[in-house]
């Protein structure tokens, strides 16, 4: 997931038609409509639900009920910043949950969710495959390993600031 692109499209019906158009000729090409949005937009507008219906001869809820079942899709801009912290067992078993719970105190979030400002948004995963190194993050697409809860500040602190 990158980072948010200052420059991405502002959201277009018109745009929206020529994504879902090129697309039409593919058996089933709603996913496809909706990786196009995403790539194109950065997200999936809710107001881009009722033309993909239309056009491909669905239900919004049809249409709503894949944007919010793929963890791929968003229905919002993403945060500038994506923290991910793994909580498999190497992790686990080397503190990880205490960092989690430090992370979401820090920022008053939870998990799966972004800050306010959608600065920061904080996720977990399950093994970046960093054991050795446990506990692990992936900050922005960079592995980082041997979290404290001051590496765990240091991280959400950059994160806050390069948003800016």
């Amino acid at each position: 997931m990158a980072k948010l692109d200052q420059d991405a499209p502002v959201f277009s019906e018109n745009r929206v038609k020529a994504l879902i158009e090129t697309r039409l000729d593919q058996r089933g090409p709603l996913v496809e409509v909706l990786h196009a949005l995403a790539e194109e937009f950065g997200y999936v507008d809710e107001r881009a639900v009722p033309i993909v219906a239309r056009a491909l001869n669905l239900s919004r809820a049809e249409v709503h009920g894949v944007v919010t079942f793929y963890r791929d899709f968003r229905e919002g801009p993403p945060p500038a910043s994506v923290v991910r912290l793994c909580r498999a067992e190497a992790c686990q078993a080397m503190g990880a949950e205490r960092l989690v719970e430090h992370a979401c105190n820090r920022l008053g979030i939870g998990l799966g969710e972004h800050t306010p400002d959608n600065r920061i948004g904080l996720e977990q995963v399950f093994c970046l495959g960093n054991c050795a190194l446990a506990p692990s993050a992936l900050v922005d697409g960079r592995l980082i390993g041997r979290l404290t809860e001051e590496r765990v500040d240091a991280i959400l602190d950059a994160a806050a600031g390069e948003a800016r």
